[in-house]
């Protein structure tokens, strides 16, 4: 089991009023699963994914991560698993802007022992693998969306994580952009990596092969896809 999340609580302090983002929350997910988190603003799905990511620690509750029980680390060892095992995808991109598309993906190398030169070949080769091998040079404002999240795709990919965790992957981008950063995420999974999918559009989520719904903090349902729509399906429907 890749992720095992037992009763799992969140509360949050907000003055004098006290929020319940998630209740009682009990989630397994194994290994090369395509997983999609859906429930609309307030649902809880946000707080969901940043304590998968090991963004956050819950209130109350337990959440073993590869066999590790990581709810109890604090901030330096959850950072420490995060840049091993989690691989981030954020609809803003996150890039920084001054750097090269080779330098963004090359940062979360930092920390793993790389030499500067294995750093810079490793996030050559993964560019490569998006799709991107040509723009290695260009900054972020030389790209557009779709390469700009390909890059932010190979940073979350360069260091081999075991989980890519997606936040609206596509909320940024058109129609045929999203279809093909969903064929890429597509590709990922095929090659073997558990994908996390956070989104609140229905098309974007059967794309995964099982879906979670959460509502007021709850898990509403969470239920096996029987009609995923692979990117060969969508090829038909670009502009």
């Amino acid at each position: 089991m890749l992720i095992s999340i037992q009763h799992l609580n969140k509360t949050y302090i907000m003055g004098a009023e006290k929020v319940e983002a998630l209740k009682d929350v009990t989630l397994d997910i194994n290994q090369n699963e395509y997983v999609a988190l859906m429930g609309p603003s307030g649902s809880g799905k946000s707080t969901l994914m940043n304590l998968l990511g090991c963004l956050d620690s819950p209130t109350s509750g337990k959440y073993w991560l590869n066999g590790i029980e990581v709810s109890t680390m604090d901030d330096s060892h959850l950072a420490e698993v995060r840049n091993k095992q989690i691989g981030f995808v954020f609809q803003t991109f996150n890039l920084l802007p001054r750097l090269s598309a080779l330098e963004n993906v090359a940062l979360p190398l930092v920390y793993s022992g790389y030499s500067r030169e294995d750093r810079l070949e490793k996030a050559r080769q993964t560019l490569e693998s998006v799709g991107l091998g040509d723009r290695v040079l260009h900054k972020p404002n030389e790209l557009s969306g779709g390469q700009r999240q390909r890059v932010a795709v190979a940073r979350a990919l360069v260091n081999d994580p075991a989980i890519i965790l997606a936040d609206e992957p596509t909320g940024n981008l058109d129609t045929k952009t999203s279809y093909e950063i969903m064929s890429l995420f597509e590709e990922i999974h095929k090659a073997g990596n558990t994908v996390i999918l956070v989104t609140h559009e229905q098309d974007i989520a059967m794309h995964a092969h099982r879906i979670v719904r959460l509502r007021d903090g709850l898990v509403e349902s969470d239920e096996q896809n029987d009609n995923v729509i692979s990117f060969a399906d969508q090829t038909t429907l670009q502009p």
